[in-house]
């Protein structure tokens, strides 16, 4: 199966997934799983956040599935428990389907690691 295939194959895999177990039927858009992505770094499942919070998340999220393709590098947890990334390398321009195949594929990537899916 061409890379392609198997990459489009697993994404909808997971977001059938995790729409299953986190959304009210409708599928998760990428936001949506990054969002979730950003949760599961903090660690902190249990509560709410508040709409900058939400950008934090969504940044941490971000840092940590392109942290892979060395982007970025996991620097600390601040007092609060939350990661730090700094940058390693400037990413380079994308056309937007072009980020969007990469953000599909750190995400893939990421859930395979976790053994989320297979």
């Amino acid at each position: 199966m061409a890379r392609d295939e198997k990459l489009k194959e697993r994404w909808e895999i997971l977001v059938e997934k995790l729409s299953n177990q986190f959304s009210d039927g409708d599928p998760l858009e990428i936001d949506g799983i990054i969002y979730l992505v950003g949760v599961q770094e903090l660690g902190n499942f249990h509560r709410s956040f508040k709409k900058d919070e939400k950008v934090n998340l969504m940044h941490i999220a971000i840092c940590r599935l392109l942290e892979p393709y060395g982007y970025y590098d996991f620097d600390f947890f601040d007092e609060e428990g939350w990661p730090h990334y700094k940058v390693k390398e400037q990413l380079p321009p994308l056309k937007a389907g072009e980020q969007s195949v990469l953000m599909k594929e750190a995400v893939v990537n990421y859930f395979l690691e976790k053994q989320y899916i297979t």
